[in-house]
């Protein structure tokens, strides 16, 4: 649904990488030079916080509410679209935003 809506956006299931640890995600969300994208609130504060405080930036984190995955799919395209459309040029390098 992204990309019809002219988002440049990968799964991680796409690139095979759904074992990954969550820092690892970010790590090569980072290497692509990419946002991440995720309903695990929980654990992605903690690693925001600890990215700042390490002065180790990442191309920012969009948290989603966890019942997006259960349903509204189109929901969450749009609000994923809008944040594209806010952010032209990407998130900063410490953003963490909750949709």
């Amino acid at each position: 649904m992204l990309r019809r809506r002219g988002i440049d956006a990968v799964s991680a299931h796409e690139l095979g990488s759904t074992q990954l640890t969550d820092r690892e995600q970010l790590d090569q969300a980072v290497r692509q030079g990419r946002c991440l994208v995720s309903a695990n609130a929980r654990d992605f504060i903690v690693i925001g916080k600890a990215a700042v405080a390490a002065g180790t930036p990442h191309g920012g984190i969009v948290l989603c509410p966890p019942r997006a995955h259960r349903g509204d799919v189109a929901g969450l395209a749009r609000k994923l679209t809008e944040v594209a459309r806010l952010y032209p040029r990407g998130l900063g390098e410490y953003d963490v935003i909750y949709l």
